[in-house]
């Protein structure tokens, strides 16, 4: 019977041992973490959690239980030194886990502030793990001082928690605008004028030039010479792909770890999903940090381990909490040139991303059904026309049947 190991414990991580054992695969899986905690939904850390909202078990994906009962062997608070493909052993300090076939669902981790500007400062946070969270928790006290430093989803999820909990917030960001990167600048305004409105300043075309204090954060001076004082300070400046093992080992790296459309890694016998896998879709090279992504690429990777043959293709969806508005991204923006808004309706809204007159994603604020229908449409590779989906009157539903 094949033995399979799986390195990283996170959402594609659990998502991938499970559906080996729905598959009927007989032989050995072993899931090694470093955290201690079991696989845990990492949304809900910079928002439910943040606030308060909800307790660590539920962020559980499953129980310890279910693993048990399912054979599954977790090895929690472990960190992989080396992976061997040539004998296929995997090092964990001086034991040695032997594979038949191995899975690199490593993730990413978050991007830190420089060193030579004060970013190995105490009191310096970033929001990726548990344990992130958990020891930032103590600094959200109202009337503190919070400086965000990076205006993408992660740091404004996180200002939100602040505003509402009560703490005076500054986002910082270098870019022209907040959520440059993945965003169009209709959904930028959109949310700099919902955070505006609940008392949050937002800084944009500002770099960070020095984290102040001797120890401890105590602020920062900015690129115009601006000194904010600051109690604490978040840096959501983005994430990497964790390479690390894959690299050491030899493995093709190609902005993540390279794989097949299968899921095969240069190794033959090793395997990659999640935010650390790159993989060929549309005549380019993805790599996708989702959850929907994690779990689909995960349970396509486990299908092809027993021998189905099936490519992996994404149907990329996102989403972001913050104050009462809830956003759903269906597809991919990129290379868009053109926006069509519907909306808003109360306090609903969606802005439509053409190449032409073909539609590439849709960002809908509060908007569950423009989402849900332009998700569809984007997946039978329909379009909608411009006109109609502008049209108030327009039914939503129709546009499927055009």
């Amino acid at each position: 019977m094949t033995d399979i190991v799986v390195i990283g414990a996170g959402q594609a991580g659990a998502a991938l041992v499970a559906k080996l054992r729905v598959l009927g695969h007989e032989g050995s899986i072993t899931l090694i973490g470093d955290e201690t905690a079991p696989p845990y939904q990492r949304p809900p850390l910079s928002k439910a959690y943040l606030l308060g909202e909800m307790d660590e078990e539920r962020l559980w994906l499953r129980g310890h239980d279910f693993y048990a009962e399912h054979g599954i062997t977790l090895k929690l608070g472990h960190k992989v030194s080396a992976i061997e493909p040539i004998t296929r052993k995997v090092m964990i300090g001086n034991d040695v886990i032997s594979y038949d076939e191995l899975v690199l669902t490593t993730g990413s981790y978050p991007r830190r502030l420089p060193t030579n500007i004060g970013g190995d400062l105490a009191g310096i946070y970033t929001v990726r793990s548990l344990a992130d969270v958990d020891a930032m928790k103590v600094e959200f006290v109202a009337g503190r001082r919070l400086v965000v430093v990076g205006g993408g989803y992660i740091g404004l999820e996180a200002a939100a928690v602040a505003a509402k909990l009560g703490l005076d917030v500054t986002v910082v960001e270098m870019a022209p605008r907040i959520l440059q990167r993945v965003a169009s600048p209709e959904t930028s305004d959109y949310f700099r004028a919902l955070h505006k409105a609940h008392g949050v300043k937002i800084l944009e075309s500002t770099g960070l030039e020095r984290i102040l204090g001797e120890h401890r954060a105590s602020g920062v001076r900015l690129s115009d010479g601006t000194e904010l004082a600051a109690d604490f300070i978040i840096a959501g400046v983005g994430i990497l792909p964790g390479t690390g093992l894959a690299e050491a080992a030899g493995l093709a790296i190609d902005n993540g770890i390279k794989t097949d459309e299968f899921g095969r890694t240069s190794d033959p016998h090793i395997w990659s999903a999640g935010d650390c896998a790159s993989f060929p879709h549309k005549g380019g090279r993805w790599r996708l940090e989702s959850v929907g992504n994690a779990i689909h690429q995960a349970e396509t990777v486990a299908e092809n381990i027993m021998g189905a043959n099936v490519v992996y293709d994404a149907q990329p969806w996102f989403w972001s909490d913050q104050y009462e508005c809830k956003l759903q991204i269906a597809g991919l923006n990129v290379g868009y040139d053109n926006i069509v808004t519907r909306g808003p309706d109360g306090d609903s809204v969606s802005f439509w991303y053409f190449l032409g007159n073909t539609l590439l994603a849709v960002d809908a604020m509060n908007d569950p059904r423009a989402y849900m229908v332009g998700k569809r449409l984007i997946e039978n590779g329909k379009s909608p026309a411009k006109a109609a989906l502008q049209d108030p009157l327009t039914d939503m539903k129709s546009l499927l049947k055009a």
